[in-house]
């Protein structure tokens, strides 16, 4: 009885096939949850979490990226339209060329109050009210500027257009480096639109030169304005970064993503770093050699190299190779390395440079420009993208902001000095800025990288 009792007792070989089996699944189970302990403790706490988006989600962030896309050629058109209506407003007005650089400085202006609100206004109303908003003052500009007024009056309202570009460079620039996927890439097809907007004004903008209404070719700045302020209020529907962000998944943390936004003491941080600042008078300088050379060379090739009413056409050479050389230079860019290769461009752009300002051709000249375009063109995505691997996550967004802010400050004071120097000496000084600026550029570039190592994450 008691054998039997002890018999039953012990497992049958069927029970003991899926106690074996039961215990296998356990220890896998096991296995995989310590796995899993173990990347998650690997990871960062601030490193961003890869999340898989939806083809609506995909869908709906190119659709975002295609609208900042048309804000940035609005700002390359602003850009690349100054310089051949240069000549038309001297004449216009009757002004020296220290009075017409007004329009510079003025910009100027607009650009720092711009700049240096972003994280006000980005904190009270929100990167899409903000990035609107900036498209709005461009449109009023335009739309005054259309009628000539008095130049005063001209003036004054350029204020508005710097101010309006200010903001919608910074908030752009601040939300594409917040997009983890393909941040380089994306950084540069930004900025190459920027250089198609840049190079097709002044083939608008020569036509309009010559003519009698000459302030009419505002009709088509005012224009593309409206339908960028259009554009941006249905996309962007005046929401919030951090909520557009994680509508569309876009790998990014909740602090990263409202870290433009939420400023508190992210802007003590920003303004703490000495990084920060010399990348922000990097850009600072680059853009404005970048628009010096865009808007100035017209009045050098007329007055100096005896070229015609289609020297207008050299400004549109030069922002056309700005356009090229941010996407065939991405190769050189990724073989020779993004810190090596600005030393190598600013080194070109120096020796091209003192071409134009020693040889007396006017087809020389403008070939020079035209390369100096391809060769700087890819230096502001670079600066940019390596802003993004170097500057600590939560302060990534109002950093990239506040350096993107200082780009349309310096293209407002380095042509405006470009014109003062050359109402006393003459536009020939032009390439003499061009060169310190350059040599100045390359040392700014020289010392930011010295201050960290990219970040790994």
């Amino acid at each position: 009885m008691a054998s039997a009792e002890v018999e039953q007792s012990q497992p049958q070989p069927a029970e003991i096939i899926q106690l074996a089996e039961l215990s296998n699944k356990n220890e896998q189970l096991s296995l995989r949850t310590d796995t899993a302990s173990k990347a998650a403790a690997s990871v960062a706490p601030d490193e961003p979490v890869a999340l898989e988006q939806t083809p609506a989600q995909l869908r709906t962030e190119r659709i975002r990226f295609a609208a900042l896309l048309y804000s940035f050629f609005l700002i390359g058109w602003n850009d690349g339209s100054t310089g051949p209506l240069l000549p038309a407003i001297r004449s216009y007005y009757k002004v020296n060329f220290a009075a017409v650089s007004s329009l510079f400085i003025v910009t100027c202006l607009g650009a720092a109050c711009g700049a240096f609100s972003i994280f006000y206004m980005l904190d009270r109303f929100g990167f899409g009210k903000v990035l609107v908003f900036g498209a709005v003052l461009q449109t009023l500009a335009y739309a005054v500027q259309t009628a000539a007024p008095p130049f005063p009056v001209f003036v004054l309202f350029s204020f508005f257009n710097g101010m309006g570009m200010a903001f919608q460079d910074s908030t752009g620039n601040g939300f594409v480096a917040s997009l983890k996927r393909n941040g380089a890439r994306k950084m540069g097809i930004l900025h190459a639109v920027y250089g198609a907007g840049a190079f097709a004004a002044p083939l608008v903008a020569t036509q309009f030169a010559p003519m009698k209404h000459w302030s009419f070719f505002y009709f088509t700045s005012a224009g593309l304005a409206i339908t960028v302020t259009a554009a941006l209020c249905v996309v962007f529907r005046f929401k919030r970064q951090e909520v557009l962000l994680l509508e569309t998944n876009s790998d990014v943390h909740k602090e990263e993503a409202g870290a433009v936004e939420h400023t508190g003491g992210k802007l003590q941080q920003i303004l703490a770093l000495p990084l920060v600042h010399y990348l922000a008078f990097y850009i600072c300088v680059y853009v404005g050699v970048e628009v010096t050379l865009g808007g100035w060379v017209v009045t050098f090739i007329i007055d100096e190299r005896g070229g015609g009413p289609d020297a207008g056409y050299i400004s549109s050479g030069f922002f056309g190779g700005l356009m090229v050389g941010r996407v065939i230079l991405l190769p050189i860019n990724a073989w020779l390395g993004e810190r090596r290769v600005i030393f190598l461009y600013a080194l070109l752009t120096i020796a091209l440079d003192v071409i134009i300002w020693q040889v007396r051709s006017l087809i020389g000249n403008g070939v020079a420009v035209s390369i100096i375009g391809v060769l700087f063109g890819p230096m502001y995505p670079v600066v940019m993208h390596q802003a993004g691997l170097i500057l600590p996550p939560r302060i990534l967004a109002g950093a990239v902001g506040y350096i993107a802010g200082f780009g349309i400050i310096g293209g407002a004071v380095v042509p405006f000095v470009t014109g003062a120097l050359a109402n006393k000496f003459e536009i020939r000084v032009m390439p003499i800025v061009v060169l310190i600026m350059t040599s100045i550029m390359a040392m700014l570039w020289g010392l930011a990288i010295r201050q960290h190592k990219p970040r790994t994450d």
